[in-house]
């Protein structure tokens, strides 16, 4: 079995709904690290049943062109039974459960796949889970969801929903989210899972760019989208540039100079470099040699 893309080296997260199975298999077009055939929210209750039946050629589709296939079923206490039934025929590499507010609701998820690997004869275990928190009781208990089940290697956070239940009113600038995205990612650290953060709901490519910059400043190394389009500009921004690899190199070579001459710091470019410092160039340049493999 091929090894897919670990959870630390996806940048993009791709949704795209509907049932039309050309245009999903298109989706890979856009370079997205993870595709996501999106049944709740993005897929009509009426077109749920077309989808299901289209969803393990997409995935197969999906696999074949390098990215990882993944699927955001609805919740267990509403179609996410049936869209699980139908869905693990396609063996996705992760399935994603949307407004877990609760542990519970990973452990109930974590229980109905593997019964369906068993069913299916899939090798138990290996489908990922990533739990969407996009209600404030779920913000408050993410590093709970998190542990709720070793499948659990990525999270994500939302915008819309998160949105409306905060009763905030949305922005280009995201201003109301701000503390909501740096929480999630604090949270997720100390559970030792990745942060995924929320997409960009508008169209234009340099909000993209100004959120995904912002999302990088605080931590992040993965953003969601809805936008076909914006999975380039995902992708450029969480690659670290050739600049920022000379950057970390100045900041390794000089720091270790430092030391092998018996001092604790050194100054560079009017800052004064510590071992925190040092040890963010070192995972800078370890994140660049990592992603040049893909």
């Amino acid at each position: 079995m091929p090894q897919i893309r670990p959870p630390e080296m996806r940048r993009s997260w791709l949704f795209v709904g509907g049932t039309d199975e050309a245009a999903l298999i298109a989706a890979a077009d856009s370079g997205a690290d993870v595709l996501i055939h999106e049944l709740e929210d993005f897929t009509a209750p009426s077109s749920r049943p077309a989808a299901r039946e289209i969803a393990p050629r997409v995935f197969a589709a999906w696999k074949a062109r390098g990215c990882v296939a993944a699927v955001r079923v609805n919740p267990l206490a509403g179609d996410g039974r049936d869209d699980l039934d139908a869905v693990m025929h396609g063996a996705p590499d992760v399935v994603m459960l949307p407004k877990v507010s609760e542990p519970s609701h990973v452990t109930g998820l974590e229980d109905a796949v593997l019964a369906a690997e068993r069913s299916l004869g899939l090798q138990t275990g290996v489908t990922e889970l990533v739990p969407n928190v996009e209600l404030a009781r779920g913000l408050i208990q993410t590093y709970d969801i998190c542990n709720a089940s070793p499948r659990v290697k990525c999270a994500l956070v939302a915008s819309e929903d998160m949105a409306t239940d905060l009763g905030a009113e949305r922005s280009r600038d995201g201003e109301e989210l701000k503390y909501v995205r740096a929480r999630f990612h604090v949270e997720c650290v100390a559970a030792g899972v990745v942060s995924i953060d929320a997409p960009y709901t508008w169209t234009d490519d340099a909000g993209t760019e100004a959120e995904a910059r912002y999302a990088c400043q605080l931590g992040y190394t993965a953003k969601s989208a809805v936008n076909p389009d914006h999975a380039a500009v995902i992708n450029e921004v969480f690659t670290p540039s050739a600049a920022d690899i000379a950057k970390a190199e100045r900041i390794v070579t000089a720091f270790e100079l430092s030391q092998a001459n018996g001092e604790g710091r050194v100054e560079l470019d009017g800052s004064l470099v510590e071992v925190p410092i040092y040890r963010n160039a070192q995972r800078l340049l370890e994140r660049a040699e990592a992603l040049s493999a893909y």
